[in-house]
């Protein structure tokens, strides 16, 4: 948005204890304020008819978090109020969905609004991102807003997100600290260690795709966000290492059992 001279932007976040402040400094802006106050603000009515849109991408997208109630409040209800507050007011809404909704994929990942009841999500994360999708299709909001399934997004900026960062990131430091990287085994016959696909969409190009979505208003639904190209993480990884001018050197780990059910 500033690329685009747009100043007048409030972020809303919870900044916390971590290094997400960092994001913010090359910025230019008009507010900040934390995601509870912003709520608060809304619901009291505080908000004038100048708001021309809102980008809904926060949420707690750890895909281990297993507080069903927290996940529920922050990422189903906080969107539930957002979306009905936009959309009463006349403001452009458009959010942050999933591709964990798809689950292991076996009922496909089509974004055809009609076959979302047969989605089942592998962690709470995802479906508490697929509660809001079938609300918003079943109140019939899809049809005057935007979902946007993300696939697994890499980019500038991720420090602040712990084990949430994308694997590239993770292959870099590997690489960097011990000039190998690790990788999970298969436990799938149909995929040899490392073959597992995955659409990977750099971070740039994902906002180039939501940005579409603001500027075509007329546009409204559900759609995927991705390359449209599955690829291995055996694949991604010696991208990472090409890039770094090394030999590719990887090894194959145990995939913690905790976990296992919840991969996709």
């Amino acid at each position: 948005l500033n690329k685009r001279q747009i100043t007048d932007i409030l972020i809303v976040d919870e900044l916390g204890t971590d290094f997400k402040w960092k994001n913010l400094r090359n910025l230019s802006f008009a507010d900040y304020v934390e995601k509870d106050d912003f709520l608060d603000m809304v619901i009291e009515d505080k908000f004038d008819s100048s708001v021309k849109a809102v980008f809904h991408l926060g949420a707690c997208s750890d895909t281990t978090e297993a507080n069903a109630s927290y996940l529920i409040k922050n990422n189903y209800e906080y969107s539930k109020l957002l979306a009905q507050w936009a959309t009463t007011d006349n403001i452009r809404f458009i959010y942050a969905s999933s591709a964990a909704t798809y689950g292991d994929g076996s009922a496909g990942f089509s974004d055809d609004q009609d076959k979302m009841q047969n989605l089942r999500p592998l962690n709470m994360y995802g479906y508490s991102k697929h509660l809001f999708d079938l609300w918003a299709h079943r109140t019939g909001l899809l049809k005057s807003i935007v979902g946007l399934k993300y696939f697994n997004v890499f980019g500038p900026n991720e420090y602040h997100k712990a084990d949430m960062r994308s694997f590239v990131v993770k292959a870099f430091e590997q690489l960097n600290d011990t000039g190998k990287v690790r990788l999970f085994k298969s436990y799938k016959a149909e995929y040899a260690d490392g073959e597992q696909l995955r659409d990977f969409l750099y971070v740039k190009d994902a906002v180039d795709m939501t940005l579409f979505f603001y500027d075509n208003p007329q546009i409204n639904g559900l759609f995927n966000i991705g390359t449209g190209k599955a690829r291995s993480w055996n694949d991604l990884v010696k991208a990472v290492f090409a890039a770094m001018g090394k030999k590719p050197n990887l090894e194959y780990i145990e995939m913690p059992e905790s976990i296992r059910d919840q991969y996709q």
